[in-house]
């Protein structure tokens, strides 16, 4: 662990520890995110959940940690403009060191040259 700042011993901590959060826990991480950004945006509950199409009870209870949809969480980060979380859900396609063998034994290794039908060097 780094001593450098207590930010970065924070952030080194969360990255660690997420594994061995209870989902609880999770939640109120994310509940905490949302209302960071709500108030650094300067929104009441009220504005943030109507901008969202959502009740400020609703909000409420994500700023707090409880269950609230999967659509909820996504029309609040939408409002707050907070969607680049969604990078850590992107999917890139991997190819294995075997696949890229094949494909690099079956890829062409030298050209044939131009192959005419009936004509032959001598018709020219």
């Amino acid at each position: 662990m780094h001593y450098i700042s207590n930010k970065s011993i924070m952030t080194e901590e969360s990255f660690t520890s997420w594994p061995s959060m209870s989902d609880k826990a999770l939640a109120g991480h994310i509940g905490a995110f949302v209302r960071h950004h709500r108030l650094e945006q300067n929104k009441t509950q009220d504005a943030l959940a109507h901008a969202a199409g959502i009740s400020r009870s609703t909000l409420s209870l994500l700023e707090r940690g409880e269950t609230v949809t999967l659509n909820t969480l996504l029309q609040v980060l939408r409002v707050l403009e907070q969607l680049q979380v969604m990078e850590a859900f992107v999917v890139e396609q991997r190819i294995s060191p075997l696949a890229l063998a094949k494909m690099q034994k079956e890829k062409r290794q030298r050209a044939r040259g131009k192959q005419s039908g009936n004509t032959t060097e001598n018709e020219w």
